[in-house]
C-alpha cells in the first residue's frame, strides 16, 4: 500500500496544478479567458514535458465559478506543445482554449447527456490525411481521398473511445500538419498521442455534467510560463 501523503504534501500538489486553497481565487477566475459560457474544463499539467496532471470542471455560479469534479489526466507522451504552432505527429498535447463541439463514443451516452453524441460504428473513422478533403474530420465510411494509414478506425479504440469529446483544436478552419483527431477521452494504458484522457468514470461524469445551452470550453495549459493556463 503506497505511505499515505501529508497534509503539506497535497496543499502543493493541488498548488502545483493550479488549485487554489480555499477561501482563494478559482482558477477560472485567474485565466484571461474561459469562453464566454458558464461551464469550462481545465486540464493542467505542472510543465509541458509533463505526461500527467489534473482535469477540473467547474460551474459558474451566483456571478463565481465554483469546482464540480475533479480527475488526474494523461496527456501527449511528449508533453505539451502551444496549439498555434504546434505539429502534427509530435505526440503532444496542443495547450490552449477551444470549443467542445460534439461527443461521441463506441457504447450509449451516459445518463443524462445532453451534448450531441454520435455512436462509433464499424466504418467510422476520423481522417488525418493531410491531402484530403476531409481533414480532421469524422467521415462515415473512410473518405476516398483520406488514406486508412492516415485515418483512425474508431471502433478499434474500445477503452479510450468507449467516451469521447471532440476538443476543436485545428477545426473551425484546419491548417494542414497543425494537427487532427484531439479529443478528451478515457484512458488507455498510458500517456496519449495528443489528446487528453481521464478514467472512464470521470469520462461519464464530464458527459452528464456539459450542458451545450451553457457554451463549455475546455483549457488546456500548465502552470506557468508561455503555456500557463492562465494566459488563455
Amino acid at each position: 500500500m503506497r505511505p499515505a501523503l501529508t497534509t503539506a504534501v497535497l496543499a502543493a500538489a493541488s498548488l502545483a496544478l493550479g488549485a487554489a486553497p480555499a477561501g482563494e481565487t478559482p482558477l477560472p477566475e485567474r485565466m484571461a479567458d474561459t469562453g464566454g459560457g458558464t461551464q469550462l474544463i481545465t486540464a493542467v499539467a505542472e510543465g509541458t514535458s509533463s505526461t500527467t496532471g489534473t482535469v477540473t470542471w467547474w460551474d459558474r455560479q451566483d456571478g463565481r465559478w465554483v469546482e464540480a469534479g475533479s480527475a488526474p489526466a494523461r496527456f501527449g507522451a511528449k508533453g505539451l506543445a502551444e496549439g498555434g504552432s504546434r505539429r502534427q505527429g509530435t505526440n503532444t498535447t496542443p495547450t490552449g482554449l477551444y470549443d467542445l463541439p460534439y461527443a461521441f463514443g463506441i457504447e450509449e451516452a451516459p445518463a443524462g447527456t445532453r451534448a450531441p453524441y454520435r455512436r462509433v460504428r464499424d466504418d467510422s473513422w476520423w481522417c488525418q490525411d493531410n491531402e484530403s478533403g476531409s481533414y480532421n474530420r469524422w467521415t462515415e465510411p473512410l473518405a476516398s481521398d483520406c488514406r486508412a494509414t492516415e485515418a483512425e478506425h474508431l471502433v478499434t479504440y474500445d477503452t479510450q473511445y468507449a467516451y469521447a469529446y471532440v476538443i476543436a483544436f485545428n477545426y473551425a478552419k484546419p491548417v494542414r500538419e497543425r494537427g487532427a483527431g484531439i479529443f478528451l477521452h478515457v484512458n488507455g494504458s498510458g500517456a496519449t498521442a495528443g489528446c487528453v484522457s481521464v478514467p472512464r468514470d470521470a469520462m461519464r461524469r464530464v458527459l452528464a455534467w456539459a450542458d451545450p445551452e451553457r457554451a463549455p470550453h475546455i483549457a488546456i495549459g500548465t502552470t506557468s510560463g508561455p503555456t500557463a493556463i492562465t494566459r488563455y
